[in-house]
């Protein structure tokens, strides 16, 4: 509880130094309206007209609901990996042989790329929510898993022989000596699997349904409508910084803390 106390406290300090990425936007804007202003209106809308399609397009039920099924899907495929792949690591990390047993099915999971689950997700599910909440799993999996692995892993021996020393209660030991440490690894994983489930999410509707942003993205490419496209792209984009730089950035901070 003092944890998310001190996140809340140090919000505002927190908010005003992202002043840098603020400008950092603007400058991305900037360049972005240099693009359309060289390119042309069927290349790259300007942001004017892409912002404006967004209006729009935010008072109509459809893509409304369509962004809640992608929600739904990134959220619930990435809530099973987190689950699986914190358990599944620090189990991993508390015996040697499960460690190096584990490389290689990770190795293979981390190389296959996502395009190719989504194919064999396909052949094996047929098109829906399965084949969609599938490839987020197996791409978001081998990232909190080898988190977890590392963070039991690392657990130095002094530690332990001082909680044993003292003899602490194990839920001592365990809130004040282990949990500090394997958060410090585990959050982190959390954060690159969701950034990297909100990509396959996307991927995979355009390619394997019929409902979802990402099947919007497929129908808007069909149609050239660019400013569609890009004000679905801002849509995934605004969500995914809102969710990482709003939520999760400040919790990262108090755990990189712990860590130092």
């Amino acid at each position: 509880m003092k944890f998310v106390f001190k996140i809340l406290k140090d919000f505002p300090s927190y908010l005003w130094s992202g002043w840098g990425a603020i400008a950092s936007i603007f400058l991305f804007f900037a360049c972005w309206d240099l693009g359309y202003q060289i390119y042309g209106e069927l290349v790259l809308p300007s942001p004017l007209e892409t912002l404006s399609t967004l209006w729009v397009m935010s008072h109509n039920d459809s893509v409304i609901e369509d962004a809640k099924i992608t929600l739904y899907r990134a959220f619930f495929g990435f809530g099973l990996s987190v689950l699986f792949g914190s358990i599944l690591g620090l189990i991993a990390g508390l015996f040697a042989t499960a460690s190096i047993m584990s490389r290689p099915i990770v190795t293979i999971l981390v190389g296959m790329p996502p395009i190719a689950w989504i194919v064999l997700a396909m052949i094996w599910f047929g098109m829906g929510d399965f084949t969609v909440i599938f490839t987020v799993v197996v791409a978001s999996f081998p990232i909190v898993f080898v988190g977890a692995l590392q963070g039991t892993r690392t657990l130095e021996g002094d530690l332990k022989e001082m909680g044993k020393s003292f003899k602490l209660p194990l839920h001592v030991k365990f809130l004040d000596i282990y949990f500090p440490h394997i958060f410090s690894y585990i959050f982190p994983a959390w954060v690159a699997a969701l950034g990297m489930a909100w990509k396959i999410v996307v991927m995979a509707e355009l390619l394997s349904t019929s409902d979802g942003i990402g099947a919007a993205l497929a129908v808007a490419r069909s149609h050239l409508d660019t400013p569609t496209a890009l004000a679905l792209v801002v849509i995934m984009i605004s969500s995914m910084m809102f969710i990482e730089y709003i939520i999760l950035e400040p919790i990262k901070r108090e755990v990189e803390l712990w860590r130092n």
